[in-house]
């Protein structure tokens, strides 16, 4: 394979010289400071199939769309049976570090009790294939998918019982695997995962009382603040337990991860400036504020009111200072407008009408065209430099979709394009004094994508979901990385994507 590879990067040399739009000065690796971190990611239910072998139990993903007759994760990518050769791939593109999920109801498959030894066991398996291969594992424990068990018995995150479960699952992760992971984000994307969920009932458990919505169940102006709550109590205690038990002995770190977007005023009124602070308070502070002052931003308080739960002086302690590391999910820029407060359609408040803002995204966020727009990354990692202290952040997710089209997407130079304005944005953030440490490309193979099934994806590698085999193949974006992640100068110098406009970096220097 590693010879094949190298076939097929000369070829490419050749194929797209002078093909890409890209900048021109160099930056490579080799610029971002010693043990900065490169990977990239999957998670569970997008890769791993198996849906229902070796004892592995329903989660809320699989209740939601099956009974909608939606393309689903069933299969996916097969990784539970293929991830030895997803290793090899990941070691022939240069990877220093990957990032995957745990699926709860694999491991734990009703949410609390009895450990499924087989998924014990394919954890155990896949852990060590990395390690083995020299790959840093940075594994996430809840991306989106907990036992539909627990959300039949009480709710799920709308009820406080989750937090003990949710320890007691962590706590069997921090025992069995964490003598080999040191990276642990407890909850991927939190604000947006509490928004599809729980206010607009498009992401499982699909919950809302927005009209038009579908949704059975659920209250848009309570349940999302709920639980974030219950989100951050969770991540809270997880982090205690990790510090009081493991740490000393396994010298790990624990995290939190947010979906981010690069906001821009629409005009530069003083309402839409506001709107630029408001928007941050609501989509990162939400988060942010608890984490690291132990209290919900003033403008939410203000603006939620009751409806906003509050921290006891014991619970505001053991979040403030809960995470290692900063987690940030990054794709997008948006335009916001300020709006007068109106309630949803259902004529009662929910978390947008709250937020009071018009969020329009550069590019057709609709067909899953993601504007090339790197000054959105590094507004973000400014925003949490300045605001916040300068945590330790790593870049979980970044990444372009495209239509899934197997002949297009093996030159998916606007991948290309994006990924190296975004590496760069990144660049220029750490050398003004953003204490990022890491950045992973989503995702490493084409998946099963929450929001659009098989239609778009983001993957370096394509997989033939046609074919029983589910054959991987690298595209020139996979090339592209490990020819950066390797210093292979010649390869991206044929591309034209060596380097940056020295005015890039004249802020920086």
């Amino acid at each position: 394979m590693e010879r094949s590879l190298s076939l097929i990067t000369i070829f490419l040399v050749l194929a797209l010289s002078g093909r890409c739009s890209c900048d021109v000065n160099l930056f490579s690796r080799n610029d971002f400071p010693e043990g900065f971190a490169f990977g990239s990611a999957t998670s569970a239910y997008q890769w791993e199939g198996a849906v229902s072998e070796d004892g592995k139990k329903p989660s809320i993903w699989d209740t939601f769309l099956h009974p909608r007759n939606l393309e689903n994760g069933d299969i996916a990518c097969d990784g539970y049976h293929k991830y030895k050769e997803d290793v090899q791939l990941m070691v022939e593109t240069g990877l220093d570090a990957f990032r995957f999920s745990i699926s709860w109801s694999r491991l734990i498959p009703d949410g609390r009790g009895l450990v499924n030894p087989k998924g014990l066991q394919f954890y155990n398996n896949f852990i060590q294939e990395l390690v083995s291969h020299g790959i840093e594992p940075h594994v996430t424990l809840y991306h989106y998918d907990h036992p539909q068990y627990i959300e039949d018995d009480y709710g799920g995150w709308i009820n406080r019982r989750i937090i003990e479960d949710f320890t007691a699952y962590a706590d069997v992760c921090f025992r069995e695997f964490g003598s080999r992971v040191k990276f642990w984000t407890t909850i991927n994307e939190a604000n947006v995962f509490t928004i599809g969920g729980y206010n607009d009932g498009t992401t499982p458990p699909g919950r809302c009382s927005s009209p038009g919505r579908n949704c059975s169940s659920g209250n848009s102006s309570t349940e999302p603040y709920i639980v974030g709550h219950n989100l951050l109590l969770a991540h809270a205690s997880v982090s205690r337990l990790y510090k009081q038990k493991y740490k000393e002995r396994q010298r790990g770190s624990v995290g939190f991860s947010l979906f981010t977007i690069g906001f821009t005023p629409s005009t530069s009124s003083k309402d839409d400036i506001n709107a630029i602070l408001r928007a941050k308070d609501f989509f990162l502070g939400w988060m942010l504020e608890p984490l690291i002052f132990g209290d919900y931003p003033d403008e939410m308080k203000r603006t939620v009111g009751s409806r906003l739960p509050v921290f006891s002086e014991g619970e505001s302690e053991q979040v403030k200072g809960s995470s290692d590391f900063i987690g940030i999910i990054h794709y997008l820029a948006a335009y916001v407008t300020n709006i007068k407060f109106k309630p949803s359609l259902s004529g009662n408040p929910d978390f947008f009408s709250d937020m009071g803002v018009s969020v329009t995204f550069l590019g057709n966020f609709t067909a899953f065209e993601y504007a090339v727009a790197p000054w959105a990354m590094e507004s973000v990692l400014e925003y949490i430099k300045q605001s916040y202290g300068n945590p330790p952040v790593y870049i979980l997710e970044n990444g372009r979709p495209m239509k899934q089209d197997l002949q297009l997407q093996k030159k998916d130079t606007p991948r290309i394009e994006y990924l190296h304005a975004y590496i760069g944005a990144v660049l220029k953030s750490v050398r003004n004094g953003s204490n990022t440490r890491g950045y992973f490309v989503w995702s490493f193979m084409d998946l099963y994508e929450l929001l659009r099934g098989y239609e778009f994806s983001f993957g370096l590698y394509s997989v033939n979901f046609s074919d029983p085999h589910l054959k991987r193949s690298p595209k020139a974006s996979a090339h592209w990385y490990s020819a950066f992640l390797k210093g292979n100068t010649t390869f991206l110098a044929s591309q034209g994507i060596t380097k940056l406009q020295s005015d890039f970096f004249s802020s920086a220097s």
